[in-house]
């Protein structure tokens, strides 16, 4: 089983995909966990005030390092620490693929999520932490909380049991990007649009052939 900790200011967010489908699916069957933390429940004063104006000027607010690091270090605290890993996320950070992800089930029981907002998460508290920034691509979003779940997403879907099938993986198995289903000629304003002839040949030798020449269009 692979835990998924998400660190957020906003841990209402998750709720209606997490809760659904495949995800649901997974965490009732015990393959996945997800679990949420308030980041103002980590603050250090009254206020549960978390952000403050940047040094050097800017627009804004900079979330303190202090209660990311609380938080994290309080979920450490709970699993073990070498099967654990720390990610932020960021446009500029290593770019988060399959690859990582099929790499991460097997090497890791535990991964923590720090969900950035505003302007960011002090730089210091990754560097403490010595977490590894990621990107899901070259722009910039509100917040981690969407990065944070196509990761979850895309990692759920390498823990055996997650999907049922493990041909529902679609790196381990012959792929197109083009696919039909019922009825084979389908009539849409006069115009009649059919399933490729190969496709209902019943040759599995030149449909896996088929499938090979149009993974990529």
């Amino acid at each position: 089983m692979v835990s998924f900790h998400i660190i957020t200011l906003f841990p209402e967010s998750f709720d209606s995909y997490i809760n659904s489908s495949i995800l649901k699916r997974a965490q009732a069957a015990g393959h996945i966990a997800i679990k949420r933390y308030n980041l103002r429940e980590f603050a250090d004063n009254k206020w549960n005030k978390i952000d403050d104006r940047p040094y050097g000027g800017g627009p804004g607010m900079v979330i303190y390092a202090q209660p990311v690091i609380r938080a994290v270090e309080s979920i450490r605290s709970q699993v073990p620490s070498a099967k654990c890993r720390v990610v932020f996320f960021a446009p500029g950070g290593k770019q988060f693929t399959n690859t990582v992800a099929k790499s991460w089930v097997k090497k890791y029981t535990d991964i923590i999520f720090v969900c950035g907002h505003y302007e960011g998460i002090d730089a210091r508290a990754r560097k403490i932490l010595r977490a590894e920034e990621y990107s899901i691509g070259p722009y910039v979003l509100t917040g981690g909380e969407l990065p944070t779940l196509v990761v979850i997403d895309a990692i759920s879907r390498q823990v055996e049991g997650v999907l049922g099938n493990e041909l529902s993986v679609e790196e381990k198995r012959i792929s197109s990007a083009q696919m039909y289903t019922r009825p084979d000629v389908f009539e849409y304003k006069g115009r009649k649009y059919r399933v490729p002839k190969v496709l209902l040949s019943g040759d599995h030798k030149k449909i896996d052939e088929w499938k090979k020449s149009t993974r990529n269009k």
